[in-house]
């Protein structure tokens, strides 16, 4: 069958599906928009500051904005926050103290991450296990939190941090949705109202029209080289949450004394706004191209997560392979058809951080951007491909047809 013709037939298939992306995204767009509106975005705002930063106007109603669209009461976005890792580290350091407890309910927190909170046996990492603060997770139930556990483990051990990671780092399941969010989250604050609510929320924002800080999360936080950034914005990071949540990660941040009145950055701000405005958008077609090829590897004969006939709640695909062999193949794949490096050849190595040997393949104008087109994976059973991104729809329909060249045959 002709290339074109049977990637037709799936986006057919897929046609509910895109309907449901079409709404969440106009809802989402009109949402920013007011938000723009709301906080009087002007050319002002796009020019940055030197030395200390006081009075950069930009940083301050680039915060309010983010607060608004996110349903927080407060909010950092930073250039000066390096990586989704940096901001989920400096949001755990900013409220935990020596003999606080963290209690991980929806599993192992992602590779990078979980270093940062359990550090390295035999060696002192600067921690957070380091300075005395524990850790306990409690696995998912079918895919689900466990509400028993979880409340039963509350009411024990009373930790003062529940984290909730919304995607599925490098494992076999789903994202979490807002809607369990919201359930399990009210829960906890019935038996603790203290209790910190943290939620890892990289690859989910505009993914549904509510963010977890619209459902009582206490800290959200993300990378801006993923969704929010657009596609556009070159280095940062966001946290979202209650204003006694986000003194502390200001004062974290930089000092205790000075907190976030200082901090410049002589670039300016143009493209984080800019690219917060575009992001509803770009989430959706990222999306939609992520279905696609999910729908594709599904009639090739493959087992891919979450399905076509599921809802997505963060812009990951999944797709399982039998053997190493295919999984190498199919990551050298996206990488041939990057507009960046697309003749590099990607290959498995040891990358900081992680505990496997890792591919990525990543041919990104912003390095490392996994709202760009991109795939990586731990090379260990079960073999699975995660990918993710794509700044247009067309570039990931490109790549579908040459799955097919490659895995049709």
């Amino acid at each position: 069958m002709d290339n074109l013709l049977f990637l037709k037939e799936c986006e057919n298939d897929l046609k509910q599906r895109f309907e449901e992306l079409d709404d969440i995204a106009f809802y989402n767009q009109e949402k920013v928009l007011k938000a723009f509106a709301n906080n009087n975005i002007a050319l002002r705002h796009f020019y940055g500051s030197t030395g200390y930063g006081y009075d950069d106007t930009g940083k301050y109603v680039l915060n309010e904005t983010y607060a608004e669209i996110f349903g927080s009461e407060a909010a950092i976005v930073s250039p000066l926050i390096t990586c989704g890792t940096h901001a989920l580290n400096l949001a755990l350091t900013s409220v935990l103290r020596p003999n606080d407890l963290i209690l991980a309910i929806t599993g192992s927190p992602y590779d990078t991450i979980i270093e940062c909170i359990k550090g390295r046996d035999g060696e002192d990492v600067g921690s957070l296990k380091d300075f005395g603060v524990k850790f306990e997770q409690i696995e998912l139930n079918d895919d689900k939190i466990d509400e028993e556990l979880t409340l039963t483990k509350i009411k024990q051990l009373k930790p003062k941090l529940v984290y909730i990671q919304r995607s599925r780092g490098y494992g076999w399941r789903k994202p979490v949705s807002v809607d369990d969010m919201e359930l399990i989250i009210s829960k906890i604050k019935e038996l603790d109202k203290d209790c910190f609510i943290f939620v890892d929320n990289c690859y989910g924002e505009f993914v549904e029209k509510r963010e977890p800080s619209q459902v009582g999360a206490d800290l959200v936080v993300g990378s801006l080289c993923k969704n929010p950034g657009g596609g556009i914005v070159p280095t940062g990071g966001y946290i979202a949450g209650t204003k006694r949540a986000i003194d502390l990660v200001e004062k974290r941040l930089t000092a205790p004394s000075v907190g976030f009145e200082v901090g410049s950055y002589e670039i300016g701000y143009r493209l984080y706004f800019q690219g917060l405005f575009m992001a509803p958008s770009l989430v959706k077609n990222v999306i939609k191209g992520a279905y696609l090829i999910g729908r594709v590897m599904e009639k090739l004969g493959y087992e891919v997560l979450p399905s076509s006939k599921e809802r997505s709640f963060d812009i990951v695909k999944s797709v399982k392979f039998n053997t190493q062999e295919e999984l190498i193949k199919f990551v050298q794949l996206v990488q041939s058809i990057s507009p960046v490096d697309a003749n590099a050849m990607p290959e498995p190595w040891d990358m900081p951080g992680y505990d496997d040997k890792v591919i990525m393949a990543a041919g990104t104008f912003v390095q490392g951007a996994s709202i760009e087109l991109s795939c990586d994976s731990p090379i260990r059973k079960p073999y699975v491909a995660y990918f993710q991104g794509g700044l247009t729809y067309e570039h990931i329909k490109l790549l579908a047809s040459k799955l097919l060249d490659v895995y049709g045959k």
